[in-house]
């Protein structure tokens, strides 16, 4: 068993994959929660968990706006919730094939922001969807209504990698290759079909996500990462930098380096700082600063 939980911990915090560490949080909060429900059941008997009664009340995103006000945490909870097994199960699974196909292509940089992005936007849609569609509001539908699962952020991944490689087949049981493109058309239709059906705040989240997977690659294709641009809100400002030296290195190369050379240096150095720059950068660097100095 400690071999097990030492594999899983090492597949959390040392493998490069941001699926890897996204699903470790998804099955983390499954068991701890579920875990807790059934053993507290096996104490008091099986009429019901006070823990699932709390865990439902303060994680599930509610379409109510006065209740939303006082749960405001949980358009960012929900997504880590799973209403089963099978729910987590197939979520997870979807997560990890195409998850792997978007790291492969993108690098890992990009899939944490995206799965987050892509629950926003399906919890955004199905609030919306809840407050201001008649066949909602007519019933007041939106009193009693949550969302619970990663399924808008999956399907945010799901998409994303379909719009970005629409040819790329991969294997389906049953139905062989299959390419990306009309295995997004069909989730699609099918979410949209599945409206009218007993779970419509689900799959109105997961339209939602699926319109951020879209929309993300097609601005990242025009050169606008949304995901990097998040970030850089968040990341601190360094102040500028002058260059100045004060030793002389053994060996002096000519030339004066070319400022967009320098600048250059200089972002990177902001960025990593200077222990990443090259023997090469470094050196051009001392020389631009002799070149101001003399």
């Amino acid at each position: 068993m400690s071999t097990i939980w030492q594999n899983i911990q090492y597949k959390i915090s040392k493998s490069d994959s941001r699926i890897n560490t996204l699903i470790g949080i998804n099955v983390i909060v499954f068991l701890l929660i579920n875990v807790s429900s059934v053993v507290e059941q096996l104490f008091t008997g099986f009429g019901g968990s006070v823990i699932d009664s709390y865990a439902n009340d303060f994680l599930l995103l509610p379409a109510y706006l006065p209740k939303l006000l006082y749960r405001f945490w949980t358009p960012f909870t929900y997504m880590f919730m799973h209403a089963g097994v099978l729910h987590i199960l197939f979520n997870m699974l979807w997560l990890y094939w195409m998850g792997q196909i978007f790291e492969e292509y993108l690098g890992n940089k990009r899939t944490v922001g995206l799965y987050l992005m892509g629950g926003l936007a399906g919890g955004i849609l199905f609030i919306a969807a809840y407050n201001l569609i008649p066949a909602f509001t007519n019933s007041n539908s939106a009193a009693g209504a949550t969302v619970v699962g990663a399924s808008a952020s999956v399907m945010a991944i799901v998409i994303a990698t379909a719009t970005l490689l629409p040819d790329y087949a991969i294997q389906l049981f049953l139905f062989g290759p299959v390419k990306l493109k009309w295995l997004a058309i069909f989730l699609v239709v099918f979410d949209f079909l599945m409206i009218a059906g007993s779970n419509p705040g689900g799959e109105i989240a997961h339209l939602g996500g699926a319109l951020m997977g879209f929309a993300y690659i097609r601005q990242l294709q025009k050169g606008s990462d949304w995901v990097t641009s998040a970030g850089k809100i968040f990341k601190k400002k360094q102040p500028a930098m002058k260059v100045v030296s004060r030793n002389s290195p053994q060996k002096k190369s000519s030339g004066k380096p070319g400022q967009e050379e320098v600048d250059r240096i200089l972002d990177k150095i902001s960025s990593s700082g200077y222990d990443s720059l090259s023997k090469q950068e470094k050196d051009t660097l001392f020389r631009a600063s002799n070149s101001n100095e003399s």
